[in-house]
Protein backbone atom coordinates (compact mmCIF):
# COMPACT_ATOMS: atom_id res chain seq x y z
CA UNK A 1 0.00 0.00 0.00
CA UNK A 2 1.39 3.71 -1.17
CA UNK A 3 1.33 5.79 1.64
CA UNK A 4 0.48 9.51 0.66
CA UNK A 5 0.45 12.96 2.13
CA UNK A 6 -1.77 15.97 1.68
CA UNK A 7 -0.75 19.60 2.32
CA UNK A 8 -4.01 22.33 2.67
CA UNK A 9 -7.07 21.51 4.15
CA UNK A 10 -9.46 23.11 1.63
CA UNK A 11 -12.04 21.80 -1.01
CA UNK A 12 -9.37 20.38 -3.35
CA UNK A 13 -8.09 18.50 0.30
CA UNK A 14 -11.77 17.12 1.22
CA UNK A 15 -12.30 15.55 -2.21
CA UNK A 16 -8.24 13.71 -2.07
CA UNK A 17 -9.62 12.08 0.98
CA UNK A 18 -13.04 11.22 -0.77
CA UNK A 19 -11.77 9.83 -3.25
CA UNK A 20 -8.83 8.07 -1.89
CA UNK A 21 -11.34 5.93 0.77
CA UNK A 22 -11.74 4.32 -2.46
CA UNK A 23 -8.48 3.46 -3.96
CA UNK A 24 -7.41 0.06 -3.79
CA UNK A 25 -3.41 0.79 -3.36
CA UNK A 26 -3.10 4.20 -1.78
CA UNK A 27 -4.30 5.49 1.74
CA UNK A 28 -3.69 9.48 3.41
CA UNK A 29 -1.85 9.05 6.66
CA UNK A 30 -0.69 12.98 6.98
CA UNK A 31 -2.90 16.12 6.51
CA UNK A 32 -0.97 19.54 7.20
CA UNK A 33 -2.75 22.90 8.00
CA UNK A 34 -2.75 25.91 9.56
CA UNK A 35 -6.58 26.71 10.54
CA UNK A 36 -7.32 23.54 11.89
CA UNK A 37 -4.65 22.18 13.60
CA UNK A 38 -5.58 19.58 15.86
CA UNK A 39 -9.09 18.82 14.57
CA UNK A 40 -10.10 15.51 13.08
CA UNK A 41 -10.67 15.98 9.52
CA UNK A 42 -14.06 14.51 9.68
CA UNK A 43 -14.90 17.26 12.35
CA UNK A 44 -13.98 20.04 9.39
CA UNK A 45 -15.89 17.81 6.81
CA UNK A 46 -18.65 15.69 8.17
CA UNK A 47 -19.25 13.88 4.88
CA UNK A 48 -15.80 12.03 5.28
CA UNK A 49 -16.88 10.39 9.07
CA UNK A 50 -16.40 6.48 8.74
CA UNK A 51 -13.93 8.07 5.44
CA UNK A 52 -11.43 9.69 7.23
CA UNK A 53 -10.07 10.00 10.58
CA UNK A 54 -6.80 11.79 9.77
CA UNK A 55 -6.27 14.69 12.49
CA UNK A 56 -4.82 18.16 11.16
CA UNK A 57 -1.10 18.93 11.95
CA UNK A 58 1.55 21.42 12.00
CA UNK A 59 3.17 21.19 8.90
CA UNK A 60 6.37 18.75 9.37
CA UNK A 61 8.09 18.14 6.20
CA UNK A 62 10.41 15.14 7.95
CA UNK A 63 7.65 13.05 8.47
CA UNK A 64 6.08 13.56 5.12
CA UNK A 65 10.08 12.22 3.80
CA UNK A 66 9.83 9.50 6.24
CA UNK A 67 6.47 7.64 5.70
CA UNK A 68 5.37 9.30 1.98
CA UNK A 69 5.62 8.07 -1.04
CA UNK A 70 3.87 10.95 -2.56
CA UNK A 71 2.54 14.12 -1.29
CA UNK A 72 -0.28 16.45 -2.73
CA UNK A 73 0.40 19.73 -2.20
CA UNK A 74 -3.35 21.02 -2.12
CA UNK A 75 -2.44 24.93 -1.75
CA UNK A 76 -3.12 28.12 -3.04
CA UNK A 77 -0.16 29.55 -5.31
CA UNK A 78 3.06 30.90 -3.93
CA UNK A 79 3.42 27.95 -1.04
CA UNK A 80 4.45 24.98 -3.25
CA UNK A 81 7.94 25.55 -4.21
CA UNK A 82 10.02 25.72 -0.82
CA UNK A 83 7.89 22.37 0.37
CA UNK A 84 8.43 20.38 -3.16
CA UNK A 85 12.26 21.43 -3.12
CA UNK A 86 12.16 19.81 0.09
CA UNK A 87 10.32 16.86 -0.66
CA UNK A 88 11.98 16.14 -4.12
CA UNK A 89 16.06 15.76 -3.02
CA UNK A 90 14.38 12.77 -0.73
CA UNK A 91 12.75 11.07 -3.25
CA UNK A 92 8.83 12.11 -2.45
CA UNK A 93 6.95 12.30 -5.81
CA UNK A 94 4.99 16.04 -5.55
CA UNK A 95 1.48 16.63 -7.05
CA UNK A 96 0.93 20.31 -6.94
CA UNK A 97 -2.85 21.31 -7.42
CA UNK A 98 -1.93 25.21 -7.36
CA UNK A 99 -0.43 27.14 -10.07
CA UNK A 100 3.88 27.26 -9.32
CA UNK A 101 4.59 25.20 -11.60
CA UNK A 102 2.09 25.15 -14.66
CA UNK A 103 3.87 28.20 -16.53
CA UNK A 104 7.12 27.06 -18.39
CA UNK A 105 7.82 30.78 -18.58
CA UNK A 106 8.79 32.64 -15.41
CA UNK A 107 8.08 35.60 -16.56
CA UNK A 108 4.63 35.14 -17.16
CA UNK A 109 4.13 33.95 -13.68
CA UNK A 110 5.48 36.86 -12.25
CA UNK A 111 3.07 39.13 -14.13
CA UNK A 112 -0.13 37.01 -13.67
CA UNK A 113 0.69 35.84 -9.64
CA UNK A 114 2.83 38.99 -9.03
CA UNK A 115 5.29 36.85 -7.67
CA UNK A 116 8.93 35.96 -8.37
CA UNK A 117 9.35 32.55 -8.76
CA UNK A 118 11.77 31.14 -6.33
CA UNK A 119 12.68 28.34 -8.27
CA UNK A 120 12.71 28.38 -12.01
CA UNK A 121 14.77 25.59 -12.88
CA UNK A 122 11.67 23.53 -11.48
CA UNK A 123 9.52 24.42 -14.10
CA UNK A 124 11.34 22.55 -16.69
CA UNK A 125 11.37 19.51 -14.54
CA UNK A 126 7.67 20.04 -13.49
CA UNK A 127 5.39 17.83 -15.93
CA UNK A 128 2.06 19.42 -17.23
CA UNK A 129 -0.42 16.89 -15.41
CA UNK A 130 -2.61 16.27 -18.38
CA UNK A 131 -3.12 12.62 -18.92
CA UNK A 132 -4.43 12.49 -21.94
CA UNK A 133 -1.81 14.65 -23.60
CA UNK A 134 1.41 14.12 -21.31
CA UNK A 135 0.89 10.34 -19.94
CA UNK A 136 4.54 8.99 -21.25
CA UNK A 137 5.91 12.04 -19.96
CA UNK A 138 3.78 11.77 -16.45
CA UNK A 139 5.21 8.00 -15.61
CA UNK A 140 8.97 9.07 -15.77
CA UNK A 141 8.33 12.62 -13.61
CA UNK A 142 8.61 13.12 -10.10
CA UNK A 143 7.02 16.90 -9.96
CA UNK A 144 3.46 17.08 -11.66
CA UNK A 145 1.78 19.98 -11.73
CA UNK A 146 -1.79 19.91 -11.82
CA UNK A 147 -3.68 21.99 -14.42
CA UNK A 148 -6.71 24.43 -14.08
CA UNK A 149 -9.66 23.77 -14.18
CA UNK A 150 -10.89 26.19 -16.69
CA UNK A 151 -7.56 24.34 -18.71
CA UNK A 152 -8.96 21.29 -18.66
CA UNK A 153 -12.31 22.16 -20.28
CA UNK A 154 -10.40 23.85 -22.90
CA UNK A 155 -7.29 22.24 -23.77
CA UNK A 156 -8.67 18.77 -23.98
CA UNK A 157 -11.29 19.37 -27.17
CA UNK A 158 -8.33 21.69 -28.42
CA UNK A 159 -5.24 20.26 -28.49
CA UNK A 160 -5.90 17.25 -30.68
CA UNK A 161 -7.75 19.35 -33.18
CA UNK A 162 -4.82 21.97 -33.32
CA UNK A 163 -2.29 18.79 -33.66
CA UNK A 164 -4.10 17.58 -36.93
CA UNK A 165 -4.15 20.72 -37.85
CA UNK A 166 -8.21 21.25 -38.50
CA UNK A 167 -9.19 24.06 -36.85
CA UNK A 168 -7.41 27.18 -37.53
CA UNK A 169 -5.34 29.16 -34.70
CA UNK A 170 -6.73 32.34 -34.70
CA UNK A 171 -9.66 34.16 -33.47
CA UNK A 172 -10.31 31.32 -30.73
CA UNK A 173 -13.29 32.11 -28.10
CA UNK A 174 -13.60 30.06 -24.74
CA UNK A 175 -16.19 31.13 -22.41
CA UNK A 176 -16.33 29.13 -19.62
CA UNK A 177 -19.07 28.84 -16.38
CA UNK A 178 -17.62 27.65 -13.18
CA UNK A 179 -19.46 26.43 -9.82
CA UNK A 180 -18.50 28.45 -6.90
CA UNK A 181 -16.59 26.01 -5.31
CA UNK A 182 -13.90 26.98 -7.59
CA UNK A 183 -13.33 29.98 -5.77
CA UNK A 184 -12.22 27.65 -2.61
CA UNK A 185 -13.33 27.55 1.02
CA UNK A 186 -11.91 30.63 2.39
CA UNK A 187 -15.03 33.60 2.93
CA UNK A 188 -15.05 36.02 -0.13
CA UNK A 189 -17.39 38.76 -0.24
CA UNK A 190 -17.57 38.05 -3.82
CA UNK A 191 -18.92 33.96 -3.50
CA UNK A 192 -21.44 35.00 -0.29
CA UNK A 193 -24.40 33.42 -1.45
CA UNK A 194 -26.26 37.04 -1.88
CA UNK A 195 -23.63 37.61 -3.94
CA UNK A 196 -23.72 34.44 -6.37
CA UNK A 197 -27.60 33.62 -6.29
CA UNK A 198 -30.06 33.79 -8.75
CA UNK A 199 -27.32 35.40 -10.77
CA UNK A 200 -24.42 35.06 -13.41
CA UNK A 201 -21.74 37.39 -13.74
CA UNK A 202 -18.16 36.92 -15.59
CA UNK A 203 -14.73 38.10 -13.66
CA UNK A 204 -10.95 38.45 -14.74
CA UNK A 205 -12.13 39.29 -18.05
CA UNK A 206 -9.04 39.71 -20.12
CA UNK A 207 -6.85 39.08 -16.96
CA UNK A 208 -7.63 35.41 -15.65
CA UNK A 209 -4.62 33.73 -14.59
CA UNK A 210 -5.92 30.86 -16.82
CA UNK A 211 -5.70 32.53 -19.74
CA UNK A 212 -1.49 31.80 -19.87
CA UNK A 213 -1.95 28.39 -18.98
CA UNK A 214 -4.54 27.76 -21.92
CA UNK A 215 -3.01 29.89 -24.40
CA UNK A 216 0.69 27.69 -23.80
CA UNK A 217 -0.83 24.16 -24.20
CA UNK A 218 -2.75 25.28 -27.45
CA UNK A 219 0.34 26.95 -28.82
CA UNK A 220 1.97 23.82 -28.45
CA UNK A 221 -0.49 22.49 -30.12
CA UNK A 222 -0.94 24.38 -32.86
CA UNK A 223 2.61 24.53 -33.15
CA UNK A 224 2.35 28.54 -33.34
CA UNK A 225 1.02 31.58 -30.88
CA UNK A 226 -2.50 30.85 -30.90
CA UNK A 227 -4.57 33.88 -31.07
CA UNK A 228 -7.50 33.68 -28.67
CA UNK A 229 -9.92 34.99 -26.02
CA UNK A 230 -10.70 33.46 -22.32
CA UNK A 231 -13.42 34.76 -20.31
CA UNK A 232 -14.71 33.28 -17.17
CA UNK A 233 -18.27 33.74 -15.74
CA UNK A 234 -19.17 32.49 -12.20
CA UNK A 235 -22.48 30.68 -11.81
CA UNK A 236 -24.71 29.66 -8.91
CA UNK A 237 -23.74 26.15 -8.50
CA UNK A 238 -21.48 24.56 -6.18
CA UNK A 239 -19.72 22.21 -9.17
CA UNK A 240 -19.00 21.81 -12.20
CA UNK A 241 -17.46 23.57 -15.63
CA UNK A 242 -19.09 24.69 -18.90
CA UNK A 243 -16.93 25.35 -21.60
CA UNK A 244 -18.18 26.32 -25.47
CA UNK A 245 -15.08 26.50 -27.96
CA UNK A 246 -16.09 28.71 -30.80
CA UNK A 247 -13.51 28.54 -33.51
CA UNK A 248 -13.13 27.97 -37.57
CA UNK A 249 -12.06 24.74 -39.44
CA UNK A 250 -8.82 25.76 -41.89
CA UNK A 251 -9.67 26.05 -45.44
CA UNK A 252 -8.37 22.83 -46.85
CA UNK A 253 -10.03 20.57 -43.26
CA UNK A 254 -13.04 17.71 -44.04
CA UNK A 255 -15.79 18.96 -41.25
CA UNK A 256 -16.08 15.30 -40.91
CA UNK A 257 -12.74 15.59 -39.70
CA UNK A 258 -13.47 17.59 -36.28
CA UNK A 259 -15.42 14.25 -34.90
CA UNK A 260 -13.20 11.68 -36.14
CA UNK A 261 -10.15 13.05 -34.91
CA UNK A 262 -11.70 13.73 -31.03
CA UNK A 263 -13.12 10.10 -31.61
CA UNK A 264 -9.78 8.50 -32.42
CA UNK A 265 -7.44 10.47 -29.90
CA UNK A 266 -10.28 9.75 -26.68
CA UNK A 267 -12.05 6.29 -27.78
CA UNK A 268 -9.53 4.33 -25.43
CA UNK A 269 -9.04 6.87 -22.54
CA UNK A 270 -10.92 5.96 -19.15
CA UNK A 271 -12.30 9.97 -18.24
CA UNK A 272 -12.96 11.98 -21.65
CA UNK A 273 -16.26 10.98 -23.21
CA UNK A 274 -17.11 12.27 -27.04
CA UNK A 275 -20.49 12.63 -26.90
CA UNK A 276 -23.23 11.36 -30.05
CA UNK A 277 -24.17 13.99 -32.59
CA UNK A 278 -26.75 15.82 -31.12
CA UNK A 279 -25.80 15.59 -27.97
CA UNK A 280 -23.97 17.97 -25.73
CA UNK A 281 -22.62 18.22 -22.27
CA UNK A 282 -24.31 18.66 -18.82
CA UNK A 283 -22.61 19.52 -16.13
CA UNK A 284 -25.17 17.13 -13.67
CA UNK A 285 -24.06 14.51 -15.91
CA UNK A 286 -20.29 14.58 -14.65
CA UNK A 287 -21.26 15.86 -10.97
CA UNK A 288 -18.72 14.27 -8.19
CA UNK A 289 -16.75 12.02 -11.50
CA UNK A 290 -13.70 12.11 -13.25
CA UNK A 291 -14.59 12.51 -16.57
CA UNK A 292 -14.88 15.20 -18.79
CA UNK A 293 -17.54 15.10 -21.99
CA UNK A 294 -17.38 16.72 -24.95
CA UNK A 295 -20.30 18.05 -27.28
CA UNK A 296 -19.48 18.66 -31.24
CA UNK A 297 -21.72 21.25 -33.74
CA UNK A 298 -20.13 22.11 -36.83
CA UNK A 299 -21.45 24.43 -39.15
CA UNK A 300 -20.43 23.46 -42.50
CA UNK A 301 -21.19 26.37 -44.36
CA UNK A 302 -20.14 28.56 -42.17
CA UNK A 303 -17.31 26.30 -41.54
CA UNK A 304 -17.82 27.06 -37.56
CA UNK A 305 -17.09 25.03 -35.12
CA UNK A 306 -18.39 25.05 -31.73
CA UNK A 307 -17.24 22.38 -28.96
CA UNK A 308 -18.75 22.15 -25.62
CA UNK A 309 -17.42 20.25 -22.56
CA UNK A 310 -18.19 19.50 -18.95
CA UNK A 311 -16.41 18.16 -16.16
CA UNK A 312 -16.41 19.04 -11.98
CA UNK A 313 -13.95 21.74 -11.53
CA UNK A 314 -12.75 19.54 -7.73
CA UNK A 315 -12.49 16.11 -9.86
CA UNK A 316 -11.33 16.38 -13.29
CA UNK A 317 -10.45 19.74 -12.66
CA UNK A 318 -8.41 18.96 -10.03
CA UNK A 319 -8.46 16.25 -6.85
CA UNK A 320 -9.60 13.01 -9.37
CA UNK A 321 -6.94 14.25 -11.88
CA UNK A 322 -4.34 14.66 -9.07
CA UNK A 323 -4.82 11.22 -7.94
CA UNK A 324 -5.04 10.29 -11.79
CA UNK A 325 -1.77 11.51 -12.03
CA UNK A 326 -0.77 9.61 -8.70
CA UNK A 327 -1.78 6.43 -10.19
CA UNK A 328 0.20 7.27 -13.28
CA UNK A 329 3.62 8.41 -11.07
CA UNK A 330 3.40 5.56 -8.90
CA UNK A 331 2.71 2.47 -11.43
CA UNK A 332 -1.06 1.47 -10.50
CA UNK A 333 -4.01 1.01 -12.68
CA UNK A 334 -5.08 4.49 -14.00
CA UNK A 335 -8.85 4.64 -12.97
CA UNK A 336 -7.74 2.81 -9.50
CA UNK A 337 -9.84 5.37 -6.95
CA UNK A 338 -11.95 6.98 -10.06
CA UNK A 339 -14.35 4.74 -10.87
CA UNK A 340 -17.11 6.90 -10.75
CA UNK A 341 -20.28 7.75 -12.67
CA UNK A 342 -22.02 10.94 -12.47
CA UNK A 343 -24.30 12.10 -10.28
CA UNK A 344 -28.08 13.09 -11.96
CA UNK A 345 -29.87 14.24 -10.84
Amino acid sequence: MFRVGIVGDGYTAADLLRLLAHHEQAEAVRIFSTENIGRRIDEVYPHLIGFSELICEESNWDLLKEECDLVFLALPHGLSVSIAMELLPAGVKCVDLGADFRLKDAGLYEEYYELTHPAPELLEEAVYGLPEIYREEIKQASLIANPGCFPTGAILPLVPLLEAGVLESSNLVIDSKSGVSGAGRSPKASSHFCEVNEGVKAYGVGTHRHGPEIAQELSRAAGKTVEMVFTPHLIPMNRGILTTIYARLRTTADPGLVRLVLEEKYRNENFVRVLPAGVMPHTKWVYGSNLLDIGIYVDEKSRHVILVSALDNLVKGASGQAIQNMNLLLGLEENNGLKLAGIHP
